[in-house]
């Protein structure tokens, strides 16, 4: 690809090849002791989830032991789990939140 200058020189660009950046998947994990209705409420206010979707992640977190919240960027992906971890605390929840590449 080529183009002209303010003096009107020729240049010739180059195109690089940019990569997508690596995904982190989300991951919601079981405890005995954090309501259904946090983890849903979570999921809702977090991660933008419709309540269906929200109930059917929830309810794979207490049957198989974690459910997936969403895929990002991983500076994505670590912003949401401070974020969901902060608010658990805060609320006397164990909720376990973590992010691992897809």
């Amino acid at each position: 690809m080529t183009r002209r200058d303010e003096q009107g020189q020729t240049q010739t660009l180059e195109r690089t090849h940019t990569e997508k950046p690596r995904l982190f998947r989300v991951l919601l994990l079981n405890d005995d002791y954090t309501p259904m209705d946090f983890v849903v409420m979570v999921l809702r206010r977090y991660f933008r989830k419709a309540q269906p979707d929200a109930e059917l992640i929830m309810l794979a977190v207490h049957r198989k032991g974690q459910g997936v919240a969403g895929v990002y960027p991983r500076d994505v992906a670590e912003t949401k789990v401070a974020q969901v971890t902060a608010h658990a605390r805060q609320e006397g929840h164990p909720l376990r939140v973590v992010a691992e590449p897809e």
